[in-house]
């Protein structure tokens, strides 16, 4: 888009790894909120069969926020900051101030709201992040540089995993939940994660540079500035008509594999509390130790997946792209539908670094695959829409599976997590209808 694929030099190892750093503040508050916001629901009062619609902030502010974000960064252009960095910086200031205001929530109603906000915000600083890495990479460079942001999300949800019992064992805060409060471990969790947020987005601002536009590209964005709102619709929509056949494929991978991971948001980490630690409810001690143990079980998860990451540019080289990424799928698949069969603790670490193993393929693969495939002035554009197929079956998982756990499942939040694990089996074996050879280019 900035310069011609060809001419784009070769960057160092450290120059990946500052443009790809923010990743690790905003994975930070991400995680914060997958682990935790389940759990801090039914702290509130919620009913396990309202959790997937209190979640419906997620993909409904994603389906709305990425597309027009990734529309307005391919046609921005600040002198100081570029064309990614502004929204990077946006988003990470008020997600940081959402961070802080979550906590507070007293009510379900309070928590879903500041979610809304909450995930709006993340999307603003998240979407420019994977066109950043296509407009500063060659085409040799990229799966290395998703890789690495890979990497970085693994390492933030680690740490953001095992920070509320690192709270509780290191500083003795406490994790009192009675009384229907959410409990000061998580609490401050939340607190540091906002300042994390936004200091590692700070990083990647301060350390990284743009491709400045040639003078007929900046010509052409001051033109289509004025043309208003009307015509960001419909590039949107066009676009949308318009996707790349190779595009096509890789979505209906992805519209079959987050579902699964959204099954296991829900309702792993309530899942472990009731099926394995057998807490009575939500007002026990026990269910608190669950949840918390399932937040470990995250960060080893979230451990594998930043060490993973390395691995998966050479077993891309090895196995092809799409090969790697249907194997890691069936791996994490296989994981989930395990749970049914654990009543040990000690074992969920297994099952949860198998699920690590796919996670980082799901962050880096799709999107190294779909890089080279898509045209290079609508990169950000296209990896909003690209978002679409993230979003779009959690918008129906929220808005359906709330009666498929009551009325079919009865609430059973172990077999929830099992049909999450069927889904990404699913996904893995839509892999094989991604042609070859957009592949060879990675």
């Amino acid at each position: 888009m900035i310069t011609n694929q060809s001419n784009k030099p070769k960057l160092s190892f450290w120059q990946i790894w500052n443009m790809s750093f923010g990743f690790l503040g905003i994975q930070f508050g991400w995680a914060l909120q997958m682990n935790n916001m389940s759990a801090i629901y039914e702290y509130l009062g919620a009913k396990p069969e309202d959790i997937p619609l209190l979640w419906l902030a997620a993909p409904m502010t994603g389906l709305i926020v990425q597309p027009i974000i990734g529309y307005m960064s391919d046609r921005t252009w600040l002198p100081t900051l570029g064309r990614r960095r502004p929204y990077f910086l946006v988003g990470a200031i008020l997600s940081s101030l959402m961070l802080f205001v979550m906590p507070q929530a007293s009510a379900v109603w309070m928590a879903a709201g500041t979610l809304w906000i909450l995930d709006s915000s993340i999307n603003v600083s998240m979407e420019p992040f994977r066109a950043f890495v296509a407009d500063k990479l060659n085409i040799e460079q990229r799966s290395f540089g998703f890789a690495m942001q890979s990497m970085f999300i693994g390492l933030g949800s680690f740490i953001a995993g095992f920070l509320p019992t690192w709270l509780v064992d290191v500083f003795g805060v406490s994790r009192d939940s009675s009384g229907g409060k959410i409990p000061m471990n998580i609490q401050m969790s939340f607190y540091i994660g906002g300042a994390v947020f936004l200091g590692a987005v700070l990083y990647t601002i301060f350390t990284s540079t743009e491709y400045p536009p040639a003078e007929e590209e900046l010509a052409n964005l001051k033109e289509e500035k004025n043309k208003g709102f009307k015509m960001a619709v419909n590039e949107i929509f066009h676009s949308i008509r318009n996707m790349p056949e190779q595009m096509k494929r890789i979505a209906l991978v992805q519209f079959f594999t987050w579902p699964g991971l959204f099954l296991m948001w829900f309702y792993y980490s309530p899942a472990v509390a009731m099926h394995v630690f057998n807490a009575p409810g939500p007002e026990s001690e026990l269910y608190t130790k669950g949840i918390e143990f399932a937040g470990k079980t995250y960060s080893i998860e979230n451990l594998i997946t930043f060490l993973f990451a390395f691995c998966l540019p050479f077993l891309a080289k090895k196995l092809n792209t799409k090969y790697t990424h249907m194997v890691c799928l069936f791996i994490g698949g296989l994981s989930l539908i395990s749970l049914q069969f654990i009543n040990e603790a000690k074992y969920l670490y297994l099952l949860m670094g198998g699920v690590g193993i796919a996670w980082a393929s799901i962050l880096s693969m799709p999107y190294a695959m779909l890089s080279g495939s898509i045209p290079p002035d609508k990169m950000g554009i296209y990896m909003g829409i690209f978002n679409f197929f993230i979003v779009l079956p959690e918008i129906i998982a929220s808005l359906f599976f709330g009666k498929v756990m009551e009325n079919i499942l009865h609430n059973d939040r172990v077999m929830a997590v099992a049909i999450g694990g069927c889904l990404l089996i699913f996904a893995g074996l839509l892999t094989m209808r991604i042609k070859e050879n957009t592949l060879a280019q990675l």
